[in-house]
C-alpha cells in the first residue's frame, strides 16, 4: 500500500536483510527492499534508510520508520513535498 498525504508518502514495505545486494523488488501486495545488512541492533533499519536516501536523492532525515521497527514488514514515511522527488519515489515504488 502506498498513500500520498499533504506532507509526503506513506509506504508499506517488506525488508529482506542479509541479501547479496541492495535492491527494490515490486510484488503484488508488497514492495520488497533487499538490504545487505544483518538484522542486528538496528543495522538493517539504518541501511534501509541510507539506501532509500541515496536512491531517491533525499536526506536521511526525510525518511522515518513509523511502524514495524523490529519487524520485517514496515511502514515508512517519506517527508517529501517537492513534486518531482515525490513523483520519482512513487514511480520507483509502484511500477519499476
Amino acid at each position: 500500500m502506498i498513500k500520498q498525504t499533504s506532507e509526503g508518502i506513506l509506504a508499506n514495505i517488506k525488508i529482506v536483510p542479509n541479501s547479496s545486494k541492495n535492491d527494490i523488488i515490486l510484488e503484488d501486495e508488497f514492495v520488497k527492499v533487499k538490504i545487505t545488512a544483518q538484522p542486528i541492533e538496528g543495522k538493517a533499519n539504518k541501511a534501509l534508510i541510507e539506501f532509500l536516501s541515496k536512491k531517491f536523492k533525499i536526506p536521511k532525515t526525510s525518511i522515518e520508520i513509523v511502524k514495524g521497527e523490529t519487524s520485517k514488514e514496515k511502514t515508512l514515511f517519506f517527508n517529501v513535498t517537492d513534486a518531482e522527488k515525490r513523483s520519482n519515489i512513487l514511480s520507483e515504488l509502484t511500477n519499476k
